[in-house]
């Protein structure tokens, strides 16, 4: 029987493969309410979550609100885990914030729907695995990095400060907001403390309410109460403003999410945008780690639910779902979305058993919006802001990131304070960067630190019994590759003058790269030059094959491939007996 191509054995991922999982698991009434439960559980916590991300982003909340009504049920049903609740998420402001600032809400949008696609390619080539690449310390240090700067893009709104024009430099918004203390309110303060207050207490209650509705019940009360007593309150009524189709209000509007073209949404200047290859090149770096950081945080999601769950996601599945939620979110006003793990937690422990939970969750929150929109525009922006100060807390993984540093090496402690400060300083794209090539090149270290070529003498363990004097054995271990094999041969180049014959014993060589395979044949020729004879000892036969390419072949007297010692000692006598050819001229 022929073996099947390589492209025959490509097997496509099957979006939607987490709900086929959970049907074919076995799926009833008791299954579909426990996933109305947790649905309903949910979209409750996503509601606020979904205002507050939006408004820290630098678009009016709906946006927010629409992308876990449409995002969360499309990567729900097409997506690879069974678990993940998505929408807008924390990890993501500080990507968003700055595309706002520079494209407006349409650049927003285009930028979401690039990423999509690439999301999409990355799950049809596979790489889902991938994610596996990215080191501990990168991701928790870009990820106290973002905490810290959403809980500093809060504090105009937790301290009512006024004239605050907050931009993409952290440096930048710490100099205005420090400008702009003496504008303090202290009725806006006192809001942000009572709901902060409220949302630390509430869960210690161990109540099935979920903590975020009743701190922003307890911070809307409060808000209500001060404006009584006439003092003004900035609320989600006051700050944001709608038109549509004619109609116009402020808040919320009370509307489904509707088809939009994202491109003709306002830009910067609040006209709409003019795409050409200028805008699509600009956008595609932000799309580029918009895709990153979503594939990085969706996986990780669906690593920790199969964890809490003893399941197995598809990872390329959950990509192309991620993808195709992204690709037509944007088409209904929606923003960035991706697997929040607070919220997949949340389903988890509320009694999920498949991704109808997430859609129960959408079909919740657009009811709010729909129903309750007049409601949520007395949320204060004071008490959004105290949600976001908690949402960056558990983010920032405090606890973590301190015993990192306490028991962590050296170089990983590096890699963590660089990406956290350069995250804070700059940006996250930057620090991944950093921190990736940071990681690798301490990788590469430690690798070619393993690398070594050792000459061993007669009755050692490793050698054979005998050794003539003019025959000298070496043990090479640990992989050749650009980081460790100069090192390696050049220990090589250092030959006894009574020495005729080189045993190179690659039995424990796991891995040859280009630049091994150049310094193994600079180092034949130069033998060669001086009439030593070389013998490769359990190369195994795709290395052979490499090295035959490059041009290292048997040659008789001078250049040999064995499979074991005791062939290379016989060969090596019989060379030393024979002689050798004349050296090349």
């Amino acid at each position: 029987m022929s073996r099947a191509s390589p492209l025959a054995r490509y097997r496509l991922p099957v979006p939607g493969s987490a709900l086929l999982a959970a049907w074919r698991a076995g799926y009833g009434l008791a299954e579909l309410r426990r996933d109305l439960m947790a649905g309903l559980t949910i979209g409750i916590v996503a509601v606020p979550l979904s205002m507050a991300l939006a408004i820290a982003t630098g678009v009016p909340p709906q946006h927010g609100l629409y992308t876990a009504i449409v995002a969360g049920a499309i990567i729900a049903l097409t997506g690879g885990s069974r678990f993940n609740i998505s929408g807008p998420t924390a990890a993501f402001v500080v990507i968003l914030f700055p595309i706002v600032a520079s494209h407006g809400v349409g650049g927003l949008l285009i930028a979401t729907l690039m990423a999509g696609l690439i999301l999409v390619a990355l799950g049809l080539a596979r790489l889902g695995s991938l994610i596996q690449f990215v080191p501990y310390p990168v991701v928790l240090g870009f990820t106290a990095g973002i905490a810290v700067v959403i809980a500093l893009l809060q504090l105009p709104d937790f301290l009512g400060l006024a004239g605050v024009q907050l931009g993409d430099s952290t440096p930048h918004n710490l100099a205005a907001i420090l400008r702009a203390l003496p504008t303090l309110a202290p009725a806006e303060l006192g809001i942000g403390l009572v709901t902060l207050a409220t949302l630390i207490l509430w869960p210690r209650l161990r109540l099935p309410v979920p903590a975020p509705l009743v701190g922003l019940v307890v911070g809307t009360l409060a808000a209500l109460a001060v404006s009584a007593a006439g003092v003004e309150v900035a609320t989600i009524a006051s700050r944001f403003s709608w038109e549509f189709q004619g109609q116009s209000g402020s808040g919320i509007p009370p509307f489904a999410p509707s088809l939009v073209v994202p491109w003709r949404l306002p830009g910067p200047d609040g006209t709409p945008l003019v795409v050409d290859f200028a805008l699509i090149r600009e956008l595609l770096g932000p799309a580029l780690a918009i895709a990153m950081l979503a594939a990085i945080e969706s996986l990780l999601c669906a690593v920790v639910a199969d964890g809490l769950t003893r399941t197995r996601h598809d990872p390329n599945a959950e990509l192309i779902g991620q993808g195709l939620g992204n690709v037509v979110v944007p088409f209904f006003g929606g923003i960035t979305a991706t697997a929040a793990l607070a919220r997949t937690a949340t389903n988890i422990r509320s009694g999920a058993v498949s991704p109808l939970a997430a859609v129960v969750h959408a079909l919740v929150v657009l009811l709010a919006v729909v129903l309750l929109a007049g409601v949520l525009g007395y949320v204060p922006m004071a008490a959004l802001a105290a949600l976001l100060f908690i949402i960056a807390w558990n983010m920032s993984e405090a606890r973590h990131f301190t015993h990192t540093l306490k028991s962590a090496p050296a170089s990983d402690v590096a890699v963590l304070v660089i990406c956290f400060a350069l995250t804070v300083i700059f940006d996250m794209v930057l620090a991944v960067a950093v921190g990736m090539g940071l990681a690798a090149a301490l990788f590469i270290r430690r690798m070619a630190s393993l690398t070594e070529a050792r000459r061993l003498q007669g009755g050692e363990r490793e050698a054979p019994p005998t050794l003539p004097r003019e025959v000298a054995f070496y043990d090479i271990n640990g992989p050749l590759f650009f980081g460790a094999a100069e090192k390696a041969v050049s220990s090589l180049r250092v030959v006894d003058p009574e020495v005729k014959v080189m045993v190179l014993d690659m039995h424990d060589v796991p891995s040859l790269d280009a630049t091994a395979i150049v310094a193994l044949q600079s180092l034949v020729e130069e033998l060669r030059t001086e009439r030593v004879g070389v013998i490769f000892v359990g190369l195994p036969a795709r290395m052979v094959i490499k090295l035959k390419r490059a041009g290292v072949r048997r040659e008789a007297g001078r250049l040999a491939m064995v499979a074991s010692q005791a062939h290379a000692g016989r060969l090596a006598e019989r060379w030393l007996a024979n002689g050798f050819p004349a050296p090349p001229r």
